[in-house]
């Protein structure tokens, strides 16, 4: 690893861990070499953390203009057997991307889901893995992964391109969302071809998700409590989700595509999960109520799925992590209480184990995620849920019970995540 850029401190966790509610065992640091500035201006956080999508490389926004892609693992970092050792990768070398100005958004293509991959989505014509940055001035650079070379530009968006996602088909579809307000939609095999622009957000376009089948987007803006969801076939606005006070800052599809989940918050947070085929409001997860009262404001940053939907990661302004498993008391791990360098992103390794988080100083800190064998109605209801619709499920001729399962119907409404200090 170039020391002159970044360093890594790693450290290992080796106890067992209980079922909820241990704190969570950090494993490994990138931190810039220059410490960032301490007149308030901005410029060195770390805006988004990404995987490549067979995990070999990691791709990391660290301020100034600055993307680092680094070789996963990293070389001092002691992780599980069953992610796949260094050596692995010979050949391969960190790259230094110059974007120029300040990266807000990050995307890997092409993925692939195990819909797209199952039905035979669309093949690629190039194997190359590339890498997509939104910049501030509303341009987006590709870059080749392999070679670490700028492709070409994609003009268009008038404003900070805020957050990136490749369509998860195979092939080389990309939807950007921005502060001009609009979501596009590229096609990288066709960079000079008419775009695709989705239009009918108040605000900036924070984040958006697009689903494992294809056929939805999700979009959440600045101040507004609605979710937009559109049709990625049509390119027509399908709906909105209602039924929320708070502003959302975050979305995204479980990977059977059968939850959508946003965060929100106005002086607490709040995470929601929906059943995007029918706008149903299915179930809530609120902030710890007796840290609403110590923390008058303490927002939400970012909400992920694990890589088999057992998960749901939150960034919160009071701490860097929290990971919860669905229908559970507790969370599973956390890190502890922090008020300083709050985290802005995450993303999880796409064979589990690892999750990364991004902070408001440059840094970038690894945190080992417990492997816990999901059950087997977990299991069967993901393989189902991969093929069919809500609206399929609730067709077919099988007890309330199963169908309640079936579709996420089965968990409370309501959850309080009480932190470790208030159990």
């Amino acid at each position: 690893m170039d020391s002159n850029m970044c360093s890594s401190n790693t450290c290992s966790s080796n106890s067992v861990m209980k079922r909820t509610g241990e704190t969570a065992p950090l494993i490994g640091e990138l931190k810039p070499i220059y410490p960032p500035s301490v007149d308030g201006r901005a410029g060195c956080e770390t805006w988004s953390v990404e995987f490549s999508p067979d995990g070999s490389y990691f791709a990391w926004s660290k301020g100034y203009g600055i993307v680092k892609l680094l070789v996963w693992p990293l070389e001092d970092m002691e992780l599980n057997n069953d992610i796949q050792s260094m050596d692995t990768w010979n050949g391969k070398k960190e790259k230094t991307l110059d974007c120029g100005q300040t990266v807000w958004g990050l995307a890997f293509g092409p993925r692939t889901s195990k819909f797209a991959s199952r039905t035979g989505g669309p093949s690629l014509s190039t194997p190359t893995v590339v890498l997509a940055t939104g910049l501030s001035d509303g341009t987006i650079k590709i870059w080749e992964v392999e070679t670490g070379g700028l492709r070409f530009n994609l003009h268009g968006h008038e404003s900070v391109v805020r957050d990136l996602v490749f369509v998860p088909n195979g092939g080389l579809t990309l939807v950007s969302g921005s502060r001009d307000t609009t979501l596009r939609i590229w096609d990288l095999t066709k960079p000079d071809q008419q775009v695709h622009v989705l239009q009918g957000h108040t605000n900036w376009v924070y984040s958006c998700s697009v689903s494992p089948d294809c056929s939805m987007i999700a979009s959440v803006c600045r101040g507004n409590p609605k979710v937009s969801l559109w049709s990625l076939r049509s390119y027509t606005f399908i709906r909105h989700l209602e039924g929320n006070r708070m502003c959302q800052v975050s979305c995204d599809f479980s990977p059977d595509g059968a939850l959508l989940a946003t965060a929100a918050y106005y002086n607490n947070w709040e995470t929601s999960l929906w059943d995007p085929y029918t706008g149903e409001h299915l179930f809530l997860l609120q902030e710890c109520f007796q840290c609403n009262f110590a923390i008058l404001d303490n927002p939400i940053r970012a909400v992920r799925f694990s890589p088999e939907g057992l998960h749901l990661a939150f960034i919160t302004e009071d701490k860097e992590i929290r990971i919860w498993e669905l229908g559970q008391e507790e969370p599973l791990i956390e890190s502890e209480l922090r008020h300083f360098s709050c985290g802005l992103c995450c993303t999880f390794h796409p064979q589990g184990g690892v999750i990364a988080t991004g902070t408001r100083d440059g840094h970038v800190k690894f945190w080992r995620v417990p492997r816990v064998v999901p059950s087997l109605t977990h299991l069967c209801r993901v393989a189902l849920r991969y093929a069919i619709s809500t609206h399929q499920v609730m067709a077919l001729p099988i007890p309330s019970k199963l169908m309640d399962i079936l579709t996420y119907r089965n968990f409370r409404q309501y959850y309080e995540l009480r932190c470790s200090h208030h159990r």
